[in-house]
């Protein structure tokens, strides 16, 4: 009886014993080691072109460009002055063209949505929006002066048909106001086409028949169930815009030849030397209050999108 009793334990012994679970714990970790593998890749990248740009680009910020002393004049230099004025109509710029594209953009998207899936001029608009929100830089600025300059040819129609030269109006093209505000227009409204129709996709036909079953008009529904909804996702787009439009160089650049004061064209002339020579460092801090900005843009913005796939999971 002891001998068949100590048997018919053995085996369970060995199972659940110290030994048999070894090859459990092993095959756990092994699964774990691989889904972290393919991290790995994308974790080199973020590491090699986010992290250690950014901490040489902040080590340099805070050097002095003579002595490489450790100083905080470059950051009270940048919050001063001319530099002080970039920052603030990048900032004001920014948040004009998120807002204005921002509400056009989810006008035309909603336009879209409410289109046919097979109707041909919902993928024609759906196709124009990823070429033009990728569309920018010197050939955007060479559209833009073709078009709209003194001797352009929208300028020159609305003369012909008019009477009226805009130009002699206020208009110009070599501004922050109207002239880069109507050109960011160009590529930050497709841009929100793009971003904001998987969002109204999300929305889900149920809740707006459960709602008009309850007796919900068309504004109750967005006041009280669409609206709500949609809202994060619409203010994660509005951030992703204003990053966009504040980190945008080329296109300013190109258009107004460095003549506006925005951030991004200041850090380009002291990087080039364009301004005095040796102010790099001074470049540098710039640059880190402006990865800084956008570093809390993204944030909100990651914030923003968690809650909104909660409702449209």
């Amino acid at each position: 009886m002891a001998e068949s009793t100590a048997q018919a334990v053995a085996p369970e012994a060995l199972t659940s014993g110290g030994h048999g679970s070894r090859p459990s714990r092993a095959s756990t970790s092994l699964r774990r080691g691989l889904k972290w593998l393919g991290v790995v890749p994308f974790g080199v990248y973020v590491a090699l072109g986010l992290i250690a740009p950014f901490v040489a680009i902040a080590i340099a910020a805070f050097k002095n460009s003579s002595t490489g002393a450790l100083t905080l004049s470059n950051f009270h230099t940048a919050l001063h002055g001319t530099y002080l004025l970039g920052l603030r109509t990048s900032l004001v710029l920014s948040i004009a063209t998120a807002i204005v594209p921002g509400i056009f953009g989810l006008l035309i998207a909603y336009a879209i949505f409410t289109a046919k899936r097979g109707n041909a001029l919902r993928q024609v608009v759906i196709t124009a929006s990823g070429v033009f929100a990728n569309f920018g830089g010197v050939p955007l600025a060479f559209l833009f002066i073709a078009t709209l300059s003194t001797t352009g040819i929208v300028t020159g129609w609305i003369k012909d048909l008019s009477g009226v030269d805009i130009w002699n109006h206020g208009f110009t093209l070599y501004s922050a106001y109207p002239g880069l505000f109507v050109v960011y227009m160009y590529f930050q409204i497709p841009l929100m086409v793009l971003v904001i129709l998987p969002a109204l996709e999300g929305l889900r036909p149920a809740w707006r028949e459960a709602a008009e079953n309850m007796g919900a008009g068309t504004w109750q529904y967005w006041r009280y169930v669409g609206g709500p909804v949609l809202l994060p996702s619409f203010l994660g787009c509005l951030l992703l815009l204003f990053g966009s439009a504040f980190a945008a160089y080329a296109t300013a650049e190109a258009l107004t030849g460095g003549t506006v004061a925005l951030t991004p064209i200041q850090i380009g002339a002291l990087l080039n030397g364009n301004v005095v020579a040796g102010q790099e460092n001074l470049g540098y801090a710039l640059g880190v209050i402006m990865v800084v900005i956008i570093a809390i843009v993204m944030i909100i913005y990651t914030i923003m999108q968690r809650r909104a796939a909660r409702w449209l999971r």
